[in-house]
């Protein structure tokens, strides 16, 4: 799984501007807790790579930076709450609970504004992230994606399910 990141990393430096993959290595080094986590990620479709660190934490952040939504995270409604209630053709599992399996959190906005600050994402899929419990409690849930060069967040009902339509997440790693 190092060499995976490590590959990744050197082919992406835009994604991690100043930021030493000998810095990144030590972290990785005998955590298999966080490696577990980032292997998930990759056999999922997430494409895991550091995008720097977490300003008020120190925390190494790895988030999926697979150019389209992952593939093997798609045609999910939002939570599980969402899941129970939808009685008519169930999708098979929800993004909230697939993330928490998985060890990671949905990407909220700023992270995902962040993301695309560095890269082309979701320029033909969409990706479920972090909703405001406001939000969620009126059955809504939210999600990006990128068009015409801008990023767009929009609602839905948290129940709704598309074949274009997945999830982000992150990870971080303490200082």
């Amino acid at each position: 799984m190092i060499e995976v990141l490590k590959n990744r990393f050197l082919d992406n430096p835009m994604r991690h501007q100043g930021i030493a993959w000998e810095d990144v290595e030590m972290r990785l080094n005998g955590n298999t807790d966080a490696l577990a986590v980032l292997k998930r990620m990759e056999e999922s479709g997430g494409e895991p790579d550091t995008i720097g660190f977490d300003e008020e934490t120190g925390g190494l952040i790895f988030c999926d930076c697979s150019k389209e939504s992952p593939a093997g995270r798609r045609s999910l409604c939002y939570d599980d709450s969402a899941l129970l209630k939808r009685k008519k053709n169930p999708p098979t599992g929800s993004a909230i609970g697939q993330a928490h399996k998985m060890g990671v959190e949905l990407m909220t906005e700023a992270l995902y504004r962040r993301l695309q600050e560095l890269g082309e994402f979701d320029l033909k899929t969409s990706s479920w992230i972090a909703t405001p419990e406001a939000i969620r409690q009126k059955g809504g849930a939210i999600f990006c994606e990128k068009r015409y060069g801008v990023v767009f967040t929009f609602h839905n009902g948290a129940d709704s399910y598309y074949a274009a339509r997945g999830w982000r997440g992150y990870f971080q790693i303490p200082a």
